[in-house]
Protein backbone atom coordinates (compact mmCIF):
# COMPACT_ATOMS: atom_id res chain seq x y z
CA UNK A 1 0.00 0.00 0.00
CA UNK A 2 1.35 3.43 -0.99
CA UNK A 3 0.03 5.87 1.63
CA UNK A 4 0.33 9.30 0.02
CA UNK A 5 -0.24 11.08 3.34
CA UNK A 6 2.87 9.32 4.68
CA UNK A 7 5.16 10.57 1.93
CA UNK A 8 8.61 11.57 3.16
CA UNK A 9 9.73 14.92 1.78
CA UNK A 10 13.50 15.13 2.20
CA UNK A 11 14.41 17.91 -0.18
CA UNK A 12 16.15 21.15 0.90
CA UNK A 13 12.89 23.08 0.80
CA UNK A 14 9.99 23.33 0.94
CA UNK A 15 10.20 21.17 4.03
CA UNK A 16 7.52 19.25 5.98
CA UNK A 17 5.17 21.28 8.18
CA UNK A 18 4.50 20.20 11.79
CA UNK A 19 0.89 19.61 12.81
CA UNK A 20 1.12 22.42 15.39
CA UNK A 21 1.96 24.88 12.65
CA UNK A 22 -0.74 23.54 10.31
CA UNK A 23 -3.29 24.00 13.09
CA UNK A 24 -2.03 27.50 13.85
CA UNK A 25 -2.41 28.49 10.19
CA UNK A 26 -5.99 27.18 10.10
CA UNK A 27 -7.25 29.81 12.54
CA UNK A 28 -10.12 32.01 11.31
CA UNK A 29 -9.08 34.95 9.15
CA UNK A 30 -8.77 38.36 10.79
CA UNK A 31 -8.68 41.87 9.39
CA UNK A 32 -5.12 42.73 8.47
CA UNK A 33 -5.51 46.32 9.71
CA UNK A 34 -7.01 45.42 13.07
CA UNK A 35 -5.38 45.27 16.49
CA UNK A 36 -5.14 41.46 16.45
CA UNK A 37 -3.09 41.56 13.25
CA UNK A 38 -0.88 44.31 14.67
CA UNK A 39 -0.18 42.21 17.77
CA UNK A 40 0.56 39.16 15.63
CA UNK A 41 3.00 41.07 13.43
CA UNK A 42 4.71 42.62 16.45
CA UNK A 43 5.05 39.26 18.21
CA UNK A 44 6.58 37.67 15.12
CA UNK A 45 9.02 40.53 14.56
CA UNK A 46 10.14 40.48 18.19
CA UNK A 47 10.76 36.72 18.14
CA UNK A 48 12.68 37.00 14.87
CA UNK A 49 15.41 39.03 16.58
CA UNK A 50 16.80 35.86 18.17
CA UNK A 51 16.76 34.09 14.80
CA UNK A 52 18.87 36.82 13.19
CA UNK A 53 20.95 37.66 16.26
CA UNK A 54 20.09 41.34 16.14
CA UNK A 55 18.63 44.05 18.33
CA UNK A 56 16.99 45.63 15.29
CA UNK A 57 13.42 44.76 14.37
CA UNK A 58 13.35 42.45 11.33
CA UNK A 59 10.94 43.17 8.49
CA UNK A 60 8.44 40.63 7.15
CA UNK A 61 7.59 40.60 3.44
CA UNK A 62 4.90 38.57 1.71
CA UNK A 63 6.92 36.83 -0.99
CA UNK A 64 9.43 34.07 -1.61
CA UNK A 65 13.03 34.19 -0.45
CA UNK A 66 13.98 35.56 -3.86
CA UNK A 67 11.86 38.64 -3.16
CA UNK A 68 14.11 39.35 -0.18
CA UNK A 69 17.23 38.87 -2.31
CA UNK A 70 15.87 41.36 -4.82
CA UNK A 71 14.90 43.77 -2.04
CA UNK A 72 18.45 43.60 -0.69
CA UNK A 73 19.84 44.52 -4.09
CA UNK A 74 17.37 47.27 -5.00
CA UNK A 75 17.62 48.97 -1.60
CA UNK A 76 21.37 48.75 -1.01
CA UNK A 77 22.86 49.54 -4.43
CA UNK A 78 21.76 51.33 -7.56
CA UNK A 79 22.73 51.62 -11.23
CA UNK A 80 26.29 52.84 -11.60
CA UNK A 81 27.42 51.31 -8.31
CA UNK A 82 29.86 48.42 -8.19
CA UNK A 83 29.11 45.26 -6.25
CA UNK A 84 30.85 41.98 -5.48
CA UNK A 85 28.91 38.71 -5.52
CA UNK A 86 30.52 35.54 -4.20
CA UNK A 87 29.18 32.59 -6.22
CA UNK A 88 29.54 29.13 -4.68
CA UNK A 89 26.50 27.67 -6.43
CA UNK A 90 23.13 28.36 -8.05
CA UNK A 91 21.88 30.78 -5.42
CA UNK A 92 25.00 32.89 -5.44
CA UNK A 93 24.52 32.92 -9.20
CA UNK A 94 20.94 34.14 -8.63
CA UNK A 95 22.25 37.05 -6.55
CA UNK A 96 24.62 37.89 -9.43
CA UNK A 97 21.79 37.81 -11.96
CA UNK A 98 19.67 40.17 -9.86
CA UNK A 99 22.61 42.57 -9.53
CA UNK A 100 23.19 42.55 -13.29
CA UNK A 101 19.49 42.98 -14.06
CA UNK A 102 19.46 46.27 -12.14
CA UNK A 103 22.38 47.76 -14.04
CA UNK A 104 24.93 47.45 -11.26
CA UNK A 105 28.56 46.79 -12.22
CA UNK A 106 29.12 43.19 -11.16
CA UNK A 107 32.41 41.79 -9.90
CA UNK A 108 31.85 38.06 -9.64
CA UNK A 109 34.04 35.88 -7.41
CA UNK A 110 33.45 32.34 -8.66
CA UNK A 111 34.37 29.53 -6.29
CA UNK A 112 34.36 25.87 -7.47
CA UNK A 113 30.95 24.36 -6.75
CA UNK A 114 31.17 22.07 -3.74
CA UNK A 115 33.65 24.22 -1.81
CA UNK A 116 33.19 27.26 0.40
CA UNK A 117 34.72 30.68 -0.09
CA UNK A 118 37.76 31.31 2.12
CA UNK A 119 38.28 34.63 3.92
CA UNK A 120 41.67 34.96 2.20
CA UNK A 121 40.06 34.61 -1.25
CA UNK A 122 37.49 37.25 -0.44
CA UNK A 123 39.98 39.65 1.17
CA UNK A 124 42.12 39.63 -1.96
CA UNK A 125 39.11 40.10 -4.23
CA UNK A 126 37.76 42.98 -2.15
CA UNK A 127 41.13 44.74 -2.29
CA UNK A 128 41.16 44.31 -6.06
CA UNK A 129 37.76 46.07 -6.28
CA UNK A 130 37.95 48.99 -3.82
CA UNK A 131 34.94 50.82 -5.33
CA UNK A 132 32.46 48.06 -4.47
CA UNK A 133 29.51 49.39 -2.48
CA UNK A 134 28.29 45.96 -1.36
CA UNK A 135 29.44 42.35 -1.05
CA UNK A 136 26.73 39.71 -1.51
CA UNK A 137 27.26 36.34 0.17
CA UNK A 138 25.31 33.09 0.51
CA UNK A 139 25.34 31.48 3.98
CA UNK A 140 24.16 28.03 2.91
CA UNK A 141 24.50 27.29 -0.81
CA UNK A 142 21.66 24.80 -1.10
CA UNK A 143 22.58 23.71 -4.62
CA UNK A 144 25.94 22.31 -3.47
CA UNK A 145 25.29 21.62 0.26
CA UNK A 146 28.02 24.10 1.23
CA UNK A 147 28.00 26.30 4.33
CA UNK A 148 30.08 29.44 3.88
CA UNK A 149 31.91 30.86 6.96
CA UNK A 150 29.92 34.08 7.11
CA UNK A 151 31.45 35.43 10.32
CA UNK A 152 34.96 35.16 8.87
CA UNK A 153 33.92 36.42 5.44
CA UNK A 154 32.21 39.47 6.94
CA UNK A 155 35.35 40.19 8.96
CA UNK A 156 37.47 39.95 5.80
CA UNK A 157 35.27 42.53 4.09
CA UNK A 158 35.29 44.86 7.09
CA UNK A 159 39.09 44.82 7.28
CA UNK A 160 39.49 46.02 3.70
CA UNK A 161 36.33 47.87 2.66
CA UNK A 162 33.34 50.01 3.68
CA UNK A 163 31.11 47.84 1.46
CA UNK A 164 27.86 46.63 2.96
CA UNK A 165 27.87 42.93 3.81
CA UNK A 166 24.64 41.37 2.54
CA UNK A 167 23.83 37.71 3.17
CA UNK A 168 21.34 35.19 1.81
CA UNK A 169 20.42 33.03 4.80
CA UNK A 170 17.31 31.51 3.25
CA UNK A 171 18.24 27.84 3.49
CA UNK A 172 19.87 27.77 6.92
CA UNK A 173 18.56 30.38 9.36
CA UNK A 174 16.74 28.46 12.06
CA UNK A 175 19.25 25.60 11.78
CA UNK A 176 22.62 27.32 12.27
CA UNK A 177 23.82 30.15 14.50
CA UNK A 178 23.37 33.69 13.24
CA UNK A 179 24.88 36.60 15.16
CA UNK A 180 24.25 39.32 12.66
CA UNK A 181 25.12 42.23 14.94
CA UNK A 182 28.29 40.66 16.34
CA UNK A 183 29.44 39.62 12.85
CA UNK A 184 28.72 43.12 11.50
CA UNK A 185 26.49 41.84 8.74
CA UNK A 186 24.46 44.71 7.28
CA UNK A 187 21.54 42.90 5.65
CA UNK A 188 20.51 39.31 6.32
CA UNK A 189 17.54 37.70 4.59
CA UNK A 190 15.72 34.41 4.98
CA UNK A 191 12.55 32.63 3.89
CA UNK A 192 9.75 30.66 5.48
CA UNK A 193 9.89 27.28 3.73
CA UNK A 194 13.22 25.91 4.94
CA UNK A 195 14.35 25.51 8.56
CA UNK A 196 11.39 27.59 9.77
CA UNK A 197 9.03 24.72 8.82
CA UNK A 198 6.44 26.87 7.02
CA UNK A 199 4.98 26.90 3.52
CA UNK A 200 6.61 29.23 0.99
CA UNK A 201 5.33 32.80 1.08
CA UNK A 202 7.17 34.82 3.73
CA UNK A 203 10.54 36.53 3.45
CA UNK A 204 12.28 38.16 6.41
CA UNK A 205 14.92 40.89 6.25
CA UNK A 206 17.06 42.30 9.05
CA UNK A 207 18.96 45.55 8.44
CA UNK A 208 21.80 47.21 10.36
CA UNK A 209 21.89 50.90 11.27
CA UNK A 210 24.74 51.40 8.81
CA UNK A 211 22.71 49.84 6.02
CA UNK A 212 19.66 51.98 6.81
CA UNK A 213 21.76 55.12 6.30
CA UNK A 214 22.78 53.85 2.88
CA UNK A 215 19.25 52.77 1.97
CA UNK A 216 17.78 56.15 2.85
CA UNK A 217 20.21 57.83 0.44
CA UNK A 218 19.35 55.59 -2.52
CA UNK A 219 17.41 56.96 -5.48
CA UNK A 220 16.79 53.59 -7.17
CA UNK A 221 13.04 53.33 -7.95
CA UNK A 222 11.22 50.63 -5.99
CA UNK A 223 7.71 50.12 -4.70
CA UNK A 224 6.59 46.80 -3.24
CA UNK A 225 10.16 45.93 -2.21
CA UNK A 226 10.97 49.34 -0.72
CA UNK A 227 12.34 48.43 2.70
CA UNK A 228 11.82 51.94 4.05
CA UNK A 229 8.06 51.44 3.58
CA UNK A 230 8.22 48.24 5.65
CA UNK A 231 10.31 49.97 8.31
CA UNK A 232 7.84 52.86 8.66
CA UNK A 233 4.90 50.47 8.81
CA UNK A 234 6.61 48.15 11.30
CA UNK A 235 7.13 51.13 13.62
CA UNK A 236 3.33 51.42 13.59
CA UNK A 237 2.95 47.65 14.11
CA UNK A 238 1.47 47.10 10.69
CA UNK A 239 2.48 46.18 7.13
CA UNK A 240 2.58 48.52 4.13
CA UNK A 241 0.65 46.03 1.98
CA UNK A 242 -1.65 43.09 2.70
CA UNK A 243 0.33 40.53 4.73
CA UNK A 244 -0.08 36.76 4.55
CA UNK A 245 -2.01 36.57 7.82
CA UNK A 246 -2.29 32.77 8.00
CA UNK A 247 1.44 32.41 7.42
CA UNK A 248 2.07 34.90 10.23
CA UNK A 249 0.09 32.65 12.57
CA UNK A 250 2.32 29.81 11.41
CA UNK A 251 5.49 31.88 11.87
CA UNK A 252 4.52 32.74 15.42
CA UNK A 253 4.03 29.04 16.21
CA UNK A 254 7.24 28.00 14.44
CA UNK A 255 9.33 30.48 16.40
CA UNK A 256 7.64 29.32 19.61
CA UNK A 257 8.53 25.70 18.80
CA UNK A 258 12.17 26.62 18.20
CA UNK A 259 12.32 28.64 21.40
CA UNK A 260 10.83 25.71 23.33
CA UNK A 261 13.47 23.38 21.94
CA UNK A 262 16.16 25.95 22.73
CA UNK A 263 18.33 27.50 20.05
CA UNK A 264 21.48 25.63 21.06
CA UNK A 265 19.56 22.35 20.97
CA UNK A 266 18.18 23.25 17.54
CA UNK A 267 21.69 23.84 16.21
CA UNK A 268 22.98 20.64 17.84
CA UNK A 269 20.12 18.63 16.32
CA UNK A 270 20.96 19.83 12.83
CA UNK A 271 24.64 19.05 13.34
CA UNK A 272 23.67 15.55 14.48
CA UNK A 273 21.40 15.00 11.47
CA UNK A 274 24.23 16.11 9.18
CA UNK A 275 26.71 13.74 10.83
CA UNK A 276 24.24 10.86 10.63
CA UNK A 277 23.58 11.44 6.95
CA UNK A 278 27.23 11.78 6.02
CA UNK A 279 28.23 8.77 8.10
CA UNK A 280 25.51 6.64 6.51
CA UNK A 281 26.43 7.62 2.96
CA UNK A 282 30.14 7.09 3.59
CA UNK A 283 29.47 3.63 5.06
CA UNK A 284 27.64 2.74 1.84
CA UNK A 285 30.63 3.90 -0.19
CA UNK A 286 28.74 6.82 -1.75
CA UNK A 287 30.90 9.87 -2.55
CA UNK A 288 30.02 13.23 -0.99
CA UNK A 289 30.21 16.52 -2.86
CA UNK A 290 31.55 18.58 0.05
CA UNK A 291 34.25 18.13 2.65
CA UNK A 292 33.37 17.88 6.33
CA UNK A 293 34.68 21.42 6.85
CA UNK A 294 32.40 22.87 4.16
CA UNK A 295 29.34 20.72 4.84
CA UNK A 296 25.97 22.30 5.60
CA UNK A 297 23.87 21.09 8.55
CA UNK A 298 20.74 21.45 6.41
CA UNK A 299 21.47 19.46 3.23
CA UNK A 300 23.92 16.78 2.05
CA UNK A 301 24.85 16.08 -1.56
CA UNK A 302 25.90 12.78 -3.15
CA UNK A 303 28.40 13.33 -5.98
CA UNK A 304 27.06 11.15 -8.80
CA UNK A 305 29.90 12.19 -11.09
CA UNK A 306 32.08 9.70 -9.23
CA UNK A 307 29.68 6.76 -9.57
CA UNK A 308 28.90 4.27 -12.30
CA UNK A 309 25.18 4.68 -11.69
CA UNK A 310 22.72 7.50 -12.32
CA UNK A 311 21.54 9.77 -9.47
CA UNK A 312 18.25 10.36 -11.29
CA UNK A 313 17.59 6.62 -11.21
CA UNK A 314 18.30 6.67 -7.49
CA UNK A 315 15.77 9.45 -7.00
CA UNK A 316 13.19 7.59 -9.10
CA UNK A 317 13.54 4.36 -7.11
CA UNK A 318 13.29 6.25 -3.82
CA UNK A 319 10.24 8.17 -5.04
CA UNK A 320 8.51 4.85 -5.77
CA UNK A 321 8.92 4.11 -2.06
CA UNK A 322 7.42 7.52 -1.13
CA UNK A 323 10.71 9.22 -0.26
CA UNK A 324 11.57 12.35 -2.25
CA UNK A 325 15.10 13.73 -2.44
CA UNK A 326 16.38 16.50 -4.71
CA UNK A 327 18.59 16.50 -7.78
CA UNK A 328 21.22 18.96 -8.94
CA UNK A 329 20.84 22.43 -10.43
CA UNK A 330 22.35 24.10 -13.49
CA UNK A 331 25.47 22.21 -14.65
CA UNK A 332 25.04 19.73 -11.75
CA UNK A 333 21.57 18.73 -12.94
CA UNK A 334 21.51 14.95 -13.21
CA UNK A 335 24.97 14.81 -11.61
CA UNK A 336 24.20 14.93 -7.88
CA UNK A 337 21.45 13.99 -5.44
CA UNK A 338 20.65 16.13 -2.40
CA UNK A 339 19.10 15.04 0.90
CA UNK A 340 17.48 17.75 3.02
CA UNK A 341 17.62 17.38 6.79
CA UNK A 342 16.38 20.66 8.21
CA UNK A 343 13.40 22.00 10.08
CA UNK A 344 10.80 19.37 11.00
CA UNK A 345 13.32 16.54 10.82
CA UNK A 346 14.66 14.20 13.47
CA UNK A 347 16.90 11.14 13.78
CA UNK A 348 14.19 8.68 12.75
CA UNK A 349 13.64 10.63 9.53
CA UNK A 350 17.32 10.24 8.64
CA UNK A 351 17.24 6.53 9.44
CA UNK A 352 14.21 6.18 7.18
CA UNK A 353 15.77 8.01 4.24
CA UNK A 354 19.00 6.01 4.57
CA UNK A 355 17.09 2.73 4.74
CA UNK A 356 15.11 3.56 1.62
CA UNK A 357 18.27 4.76 -0.13
CA UNK A 358 19.91 1.41 0.62
CA UNK A 359 16.96 -0.46 -0.92
CA UNK A 360 17.00 1.81 -3.96
CA UNK A 361 20.71 1.15 -4.45
CA UNK A 362 20.11 -2.58 -4.11
CA UNK A 363 17.37 -2.47 -6.77
CA UNK A 364 19.73 -0.59 -9.08
CA UNK A 365 22.45 -3.18 -8.65
CA UNK A 366 24.73 -0.85 -6.72
CA UNK A 367 26.97 -3.03 -4.54
CA UNK A 368 25.82 -2.03 -1.03
CA UNK A 369 25.32 -4.13 2.07
CA UNK A 370 21.83 -3.55 3.39
CA UNK A 371 21.79 -2.01 6.84
CA UNK A 372 25.32 -0.60 6.62
CA UNK A 373 24.28 3.03 6.21
CA UNK A 374 21.57 2.82 8.85
CA UNK A 375 24.00 1.19 11.28
CA UNK A 376 26.56 3.98 10.79
CA UNK A 377 23.88 6.60 11.44
CA UNK A 378 22.67 4.73 14.53
CA UNK A 379 26.23 4.76 15.84
CA UNK A 380 26.26 8.54 15.55
CA UNK A 381 23.11 8.71 17.71
CA UNK A 382 24.54 6.27 20.25
CA UNK A 383 28.04 7.82 20.21
CA UNK A 384 29.51 4.38 19.42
Amino acid sequence: MNWQDKAHLRIPGPTPIPLRIQQAMSQPMIGHRGQAASRLLQECATSLRALFGTTHTPLILTGSGTSALEAAVTNAVQPGDEAIVVVTGAFGDRFAKIVERYGIALHRLDVPWGTSCSPEQLATFVQDHPRAKAVFLTYCETSTAVLNPIADLAKAVREHSDALVIVDGVSCLGAVPCHMDDWQVDIMVTGSQKALMLPPGLAMVAVSERAWKRIEQQTQPRFYLDLTAYKRSMEQHTAPYTPAVSLLYGLKEALLMLEEEGWENVFARHQRLMRMTRAGLRALGLPLLTSDDDASPTVTAIDGRQTAWDTESLRKHMSEMNVTIAGGQQHLKGQIARIGHMGYCDELDVLTVLGVLEMACFKMGVPVELGTGVKAAQEVILHV
